[in-house]
């Protein structure tokens, strides 16, 4: 069963609350902003989904802002909560409850289940409809969201990051496994002093998405010092390829 409310975002902007019960018999929160109009001229219709960080919600930063900027597109959005966060948030929240959530067994397999459930509520929505999918998930949104962008054949791009896998990162090899069956175009973002994750790793979780349009984009400063210019980019990088013909930037080849 799913509960649908009105609601508003911290902008004001409204959005389509919900809960609803998974087949694992978890409660799944989250927003859905439905679009202004019909997309615009060239682009093709996306279902464009956040995932957010450890420290968040639903509504993090820079969620908000772009979802703004993709409903203004015509792109319904939907945002869930992450497992022990948000309107399902267990203890203190954010990081603290996060670290024996992820080393859960089936911390990945639930969550990701949770998104392909939310997924299809929201695709049964009267404004929303069977339509691809967009992703774009820092930090935790990479943790689960790369084994979801891996599963889903209709997704048509993504922006990932703030992630490396090394060492005895919980379900490192899972999450790893996962980046290899990613085929879709990926803006992969670096935080170059992460006081999170090694260079190494992020570098070795890049090398092992399949993808054969992928960017590395690295930035000084800690793990949420993402510039907002990465964030700009990111979501032109995104919308260049929501035309459903693809796209993929020209190369020059430098003189030697």
């Amino acid at each position: 069963m799913t509960l649908w409310y009105d609601a508003k975002d911290p902008s004001g902007r409204p959005t389509q609350e919900f809960r609803l019960e998974t087949t694992r018999g978890r409660d799944v929160t989250g927003a859905l902003w439905p679009p202004e109009n019909g997309p615009q001229q060239g682009l093709q219709k996306h279902l464009v989904c956040f995932g957010h960080g450890a420290s968040g919600n639903r509504y993090q930063p820079p969620i908000t802002h772009l979802a703004g900027r993709f409903i203004e597109l015509g792109m319904p959005v939907l945002s869930i909560d992450g497992p022990v966060h948000g309107l399902r948030q267990q203890g203190e929240g954010g990081r603290t409850a996060f670290a024996p959530e992820l080393a859960r067994q089936t911390c990945i397999e639930d969550m990701v289940d949770d998104w392909q459930i939310a997924i299809t509520e929201a695709q049964g929505h009267r404004d929303v409809g069977i339509t691809p999918l967009a992703y774009f998930g820092l930090s935790m949104g990479s943790i689960f969201g790369i084994p979801l962008v891996a599963a889903r054949d209709d997704m048509t791009v993504a922006t990932l990051g703030l992630l490396g896998i090394s060492g005895r990162f919980p379900h490192g090899n899972e999450v790893m496994a996962a980046a290899a069956n990613i085929t879709c175009p990926v803006l992969f973002l670096m935080q170059l002093e992460d006081e999170l994750f090694e260079r190494q790793g992020y570098l070795e979780l890049f090398d092992a998405m399949a993808s054969d349009d992928k960017r590395l984009h690295a930035n000084p400063g800690l793990h949420p010092d993402v510039p907002t210019e990465e964030i700009n980019f990111s979501f032109d990088f995104m919308v260049a390829h929501l035309s459903g013909s693809g796209h993929k930037s020209p190369t020059t080849r430098m003189a030697e």
